[in-house]
């Protein structure tokens, strides 16, 4: 008969090696994850902003030249694009003044100014949005009165 061979298996100092090599990969990566969830967040929060910000100014774009409203009066009593100027939403509000729950860390401001473009009355509007993160969000448009 032959003498079986010696098995071999692996030595205390190879199982550490091993261990600190694999939790030094795995540390590794979870950084880079937890960097990139963290950003994401961020370019979320300035995405909904954008689109808060052009909402907002769409809204008022559609309205006619002018304004004509008390500086008492509400979102839904804002018939033309002057009466936006000076709008300070805490949350974001619909058309009709309704808070949106779920952006209610965001606020907006709204700045009208007379100008002109060229010969033209025109009004600069400028839409400001905050976001949770700081980094605010602007946009700006011209409403023209048409003669």
């Amino acid at each position: 008969m032959s003498v079986p061979a010696r098995c071999r298996g692996v030595t205390l100092v190879e199982l550490i090696v091993t261990i600190v090599v694999v939790t030094a990969a795995v540390a590794a990566v979870l950084g880079v994850v937890s960097v990139a969830a963290a950003r994401s967040a961020d370019n979320l929060m300035q995405t909904q902003a954008a689109i808060v910000a052009e909402s907002y100014l769409q809204e008022i774009l559609q309205k006619p030249y002018g304004f004509d409203c008390t500086p008492t009066c509400t979102r839904p009593q804002m018939d033309e694009a002057g009466d936006y100027g000076g709008l300070a939403d805490t949350g974001v509000h619909d058309a009709n003044g309704t808070p949106i729950a779920a952006l209610a860390a965001y606020n907006v401001t709204v700045a009208v100014s007379n100008t002109a473009l060229g010969t033209v009355p025109a009004e600069l509007i400028t839409v400001t949005v905050m976001p949770p993160n700081g980094a605010a969000v602007v946009l700006t448009g011209y409403r023209m009165q048409h003669p």
